[in-house]
């Protein structure tokens, strides 16, 4: 016997002899039955949510261009990282946000050099197959600004199997395995996001998608 149920069992034994044991009993059980029910309602709910559509969706919201100005679209860390496993192209997986401050996020993903070009329509060279071909664990931590309708990104580190890249190396990996899928995408300079949106608000929990006018 559980501890409750000896308790319930002291509580119930006070009633005894004045016609109340049964009912209290009964309404015990009841009490403890429906307890037992929302409970599991409540794991099958947060184990089953689909992050990836809720995601989707807000998404859609914010590109369809109807939302009013001053609008607000709260995407949370979950959202965020289901969305990026969905929609990240050919040759990367595993990709993880982290919002580790306010305007800074790391981003990390194993990725497959090799068949993120040839996603692209190119094919690489025996040489350069050898090189490219294969996973390897790529991480990058960035500072996003952004304000007015534009946005800058700020690469603070990257790195590629664990070694630090910078310079004309960095500048390689983004002109031949970024710019070709958001060819919008530029680095330390500031571009339109579009979509009315006019500024971005990093926090741990997530992001918030502001809609101007």
């Amino acid at each position: 016997m559980t501890r409750k149920d000896r308790a319930n069992e002291a509580f119930c034994s006070s009633d005894r002899g004045k016609g109340n044991y049964g009912r209290a009993k009964r309404v015990y059980k009841s009490v403890k039955y429906w307890l037992s029910i929302a409970s599991l309602l409540m794991v099958t709910t947060a184990g089953g949510f689909d992050f990836y559509s809720s995601a989707r969706q807000k998404v859609d919201s914010i590109e369809s261009g109807h939302l009013p100005p001053g609008a607000r679209v709260d995407l949370s860390l979950r959202e965020l990282n289901a969305f990026a496993e969905k929609e990240v192209p050919t040759g990367v997986s595993d990709p993880k946000l982290v919002l580790t401050e306010p305007d800074t996020v790391t981003g990390t993903a194993l990725v497959d050099f090799g068949k993120l070009r040839r996603a692209q329509g190119y094919q690489p060279g025996w040489l350069m197959s050898k090189l490219l071909d294969g996973e390897r664990p790529v991480s990058a931590t960035a500072r996003i600004h952004s304000g007015g309708g534009k946005i800058t990104v700020e690469v603070l580190r990257a790195a590629i199997s664990g070694l630090e890249i910078d310079g004309g190396t960095l500048d390689f990996v983004i002109q031949n395995f970024i710019v070709p899928f958001y060819p919008e995408a530029m680095v330390g300079r500031p571009v339109a996001m579009g979509y009315r949106i006019d500024r971005l608000q990093l926090a741990p929990a997530g992001v918030a998608v502001l809609i101007g006018h």
